[in-house]
């Protein structure tokens, strides 16, 4: 018996009618469609097959919530809601970086796992557009300098400002490297701004992260979400 509202969204078209087919052990109805052979259930238990949950973790995210905050709004679990962080954040791509620009380079501490296991979160600002363009995740040495620096450097930046950090010495070329005071104070700025919006970045709390994997996810949500 053929459904006349049930429709096969996964088909190219997306107008194939899909058949009953047989019911699920909660006693819903589940249809398959006959040409992808594709099942779906008319009405699900679960929130997570909404379509705005998507939506909903980007903007909770952004506004600060944590896994489990934001697992008990959305009535999913906390498993489906990392699954799917890291599924967002896949779609999400660096911008496009202009040439001769202006960059400010700063780098935040924090921890994953455990208080000893310090983590750094270097940043690239634009001045102009006031935007991040590139980050990096890692241990404070070179190689996680390097992959922000190493793509400025590519976009033939105008000027890179940043802190006195001695690495920067050898990374940078002097004509392109400055150090003034208040130079950095939009990176600085934007540092605080992430301790006080995302709750894993506070100072003194009991939130944290625990995958590196995560908080590089979380990131780019916050940045380029």
């Amino acid at each position: 018996m053929t459904s006349k509202t049930i429709k096969c969204f996964r088909c190219v078209d997306g107008k194939n009618l899909m058949v009953k087919n047989g019911k699920t052990k909660s006693g819903n109805q589940r249809y398959i469609c006959k040409i992808c052979h594709k099942t779906k259930v008319a009405t699900y238990i679960y929130k997570a097959w909404n379509q705005d949950v998507n939506q909903n973790i980007i903007e909770f995210t952004k506004e600060g919530l944590g896994i489990r905050s934001t697992a008990r709004i959305l009535e999913i679990s906390t498993t489906t809601l990392l699954k799917r962080i890291i599924t967002i954040a896949k779609g999400f791509i660096k911008p496009i970086i202009s040439k001769g620009k202006t960059y400010e380079v700063d780098e935040m501490c924090t921890y994953i796992r455990h208080k000893r296991n310090f983590s750094w979160i270097v940043l690239a600002f634009e001045r102009e557009t006031k935007k991040v363009v590139t980050f990096s995740v890692g241990k404070r040495t070179n190689k996680t300098l390097s992959f922000v620096l190493n793509t400025l450097k590519l976009s033939v930046a105008k000027k890179i400002f940043k802190d006195r950090l001695k690495n920067y010495r050898y990374l940078i070329e002097e004509k392109f490297h400055s150090i003034k005071r208040f130079a950095t104070n939009h990176v600085e700025r934007l540092n605080l701004t992430l301790r006080t919006h995302l709750k894993r970045l506070n100072r003194r709390t009991i939130c944290f992260s625990r995958s590196s994997i995560i908080l590089t996810a979380v990131l780019k949500i916050y940045f380029w979400g």
